[in-house]
């Protein structure tokens, strides 16, 4: 199997530091043949800080990556960039816009197998020209898929949720919740459980919008004029959904047991459990995308970048995922 890219993601936060320290503990976590896609003095200089003894070394082909993964963490070094960790410029935020997207075209082209994206800064992309809302949206454009279908999940050892709306004001949420919007990313979540995560028959919770799902209309009429008839039409589709659901209650371990996924309506309706149940290893996976793309469930900490108190336990698990994600997909055309 080809291997995995990294997207180094900016060079003063903690995403180098983690490459570097997943190399280390990649028989301990089992994880497939990894490249580093950036500046490898960067890397060399982010495991330094860290207290690392790692072999970063170029490599000029992915082969060539293969070979010396045992032995070094290879990396396809695009160029130099100052590494001062916490301190953000905008010569690192090109070298992180240029990662993401040499890595990207990489997995598209089938080069490698799969892409995991290390955390950026939004503010500094912007500044240097970065048109899109996050990488989410960079990553689905450059694969042809719309917005829409470009889906969020979030998965833990714990949890898989499915925001339906993501990086918007709670007072807009209401507007943009339909039966159409729900029902579609919903589906393409059971697609991909079947497809990446190899659960046969995926059973869907599907969370109400309001305290209680709206009391049959005395809380809010959303649950009733949208949610009920998206997992009406999810089931007509023949899928196992149940909604909609009080949130409140969706949670605990019992609730838990009883589906593979859950279907929240807004950002922190899915990530507040996620986070409380599985921080140190909380996956973002892009759903509905040609390609596998996974991304640790944190941003560039830069504050604590080069402090040594960064824990690599989500980039471990986003590789980990990747990796398995890929060998299904492969077994599968096999």
């Amino acid at each position: 199997m080809n291997p995995i890219a990294i997207s180094q993601g900016d060079p003063a936060g903690i995403g180098p530091e983690l490459i570097a320290a997943s190399w280390i503990l990649r028989g301990m976590a089992k994880l497939e043949p990894f490249v580093a896609v950036g500046s490898r003095r960067v890397i060399d200089e982010a495991a330094r800080h860290r207290g690392l003894d790692v072999p970063v070394r170029p490599v000029g082909s992915l082969e060539e990556a293969v070979a010396t993964f045992d032995r070094a963490l290879p990396v396809l070094d695009l160029g130099d960039a100052e590494y001062t960790p916490g301190q953000p410029t905008d010569q690192g935020a090109l070298l992180a816009l240029h990662s993401l997207d040499a890595a990207t075209q990489l997995t598209i082209a089938g080069e490698t197998s799969a892409l995991v994206t290390a955390p950026v800064s939004k503010s500094r992309l912007a500044s240097v020209g970065f048109n899109h809302p996050g990488q989410t949206e960079f990553v689905g454009q450059a694969s042809g898929v719309a917005d829409e279908d470009a889906v969020m999940m979030l998965a833990g050892p714990s949890l898989k949720v499915v925001p339906i709306t993501v990086h918007v004001p709670l007072h807009a949420v209401p507007g943009l919740i339909t039966a159409e919007l729900i029902t579609r990313r919903s589906a393409i979540a059971a697609r991909a459980l079947v497809r990446d995560f190899g659960i046969a028959d995926p059973r869907l919770a599907v969370a109400g919008l309001n305290p209680h799902a709206g009391e049959d209309g005395r809380m809010g009429h959303e649950d009733q004029s949208y949610i009920a008839p998206a997992v009406a039409a999810l089931q007509a589709a023949g899928i196992a959904a149940r909604g909609p659901l009080p949130a409140d209650t969706m949670f605990h371990a019992q609730a838990r047991s009883t589906y593979d996924v859950a279907i929240c309506m807004y950002h922190d309706q899915a990530l507040i459990p996620l986070k409380v149940l599985d921080f140190d290893d909380g996956v973002n996976v892009t759903l509905g995308l040609p390609i596998i793309r996974t991304s640790p469930d944190h941003g560039t900490a830069f504050g604590i970048a080069g402090t040594r108190q960064a824990r690599p336990g989500a980039m471990i698990a986003a590789i980990r995922l990747a990796g398995e994600c890929a060998v299904r997909r492969a077994t599968a055309l096999a």
